[in-house]
């Protein structure tokens, strides 16, 4: 599998565009390049049955599961609304990331 790259990274804030979750919006808790995908607050809760242990006592517990990064888009943190995501050399010489729809920098 080729290597993608990313363009929404841990923390961003992100709107899910299809599937049962469409319209939430989470922040992203975990990026899992391998399957292209990303783990968001509150988005995609599945239930998990989980076994007693020394430790735990168990039973059925709410987890966030994987989405995959085409189905998410990155909030605008000027306007909040979905938006692409650029990247530009600044004057410093340094690479940022900034929102296609308002130019501000993410």
């Amino acid at each position: 599998m080729t290597s993608v790259k990313f363009k929404i990274k841990k923390g961003d804030k992100v709107i899910v565009r299809t599937g049962r979750d469409k319209g939430k919006i989470g922040t992203v808790l975990k990026v899992l390049k391998d399957d292209c995908a990303l783990i968001v607050e509150g988005v995609n809760v599945v239930k998990k049955h989980v076994k007693p242990t020394q430790f735990s006592a168990g039973g059925i517990e709410n987890k966030e599961s994987k989405i995959h990064v085409s189905n998410v888009a990155l909030l605008d943190p000027k306007t909040e609304q979905p938006t692409k995501v650029g990247f530009k050399i600044q004057g410093d010489g340094t690479k940022v990331r900034f929102a296609k729809k308002s130019g501000e920098i993410i």
